[in-house]
């Protein structure tokens, strides 16, 4: 059983690693533990990479240490854990985006409902917020 709640998201994500070039990919989910991506190298557990969240104003940034990878397809998929407290907080607030901007989009895809950010936003705390589970859930 998991220990945080995952969240799936489309979110473009930056990777560095002082082996590799700056990797820019998709995020596949985020936690407040940590996040999980796809990656064309293979990174050892106890790496430390930055990864950083551009799409978010503003853009989360964070050292992160790499707990496991997996090979998938041509690429691996890479689980890191947040280095600093505050920035289990922050991821929190990530989390939160995160799902206000899926469920935007699926309004929009599904139902063809434009909604704004903000729209968007007070319409999911009002039907999702307090099934959102708490730090440390």
């Amino acid at each position: 059983m998991r220990s945080f709640f995952r969240h799936p998201t489309d979110i473009p994500l930056e990777v560095q690693h002082d082996r590799h070039p700056v990797d820019r990919r998709t995020l596949c989910d985020v936690s407040h533990g940590g996040l999980c991506f796809r990656h064309a190298n293979r990174l050892a557990p106890g790496d430390t990479v930055t990864v950083r969240i551009p799409a978010v104003s503003p853009p989360f940034e964070a050292t992160s240490r790499v707990v496991w990878c997996q090979t998938e397809g041509d690429g691996f998929q890479v689980g890191v854990e947040f280095l600093d407290q505050q920035d289990l907080y922050r991821a929190r607030m990530i989390e939160q985006v995160c799902q206000i901007e899926h469920y935007r989009r699926e309004m929009r895809e599904k139902h063809g409902r434009a909604l704004s950010s903000q729209e968007a936003a007070l319409e999911w705390i009002s039907r999702f917020a307090r099934s959102f589970p708490g730090i440390g859930t």
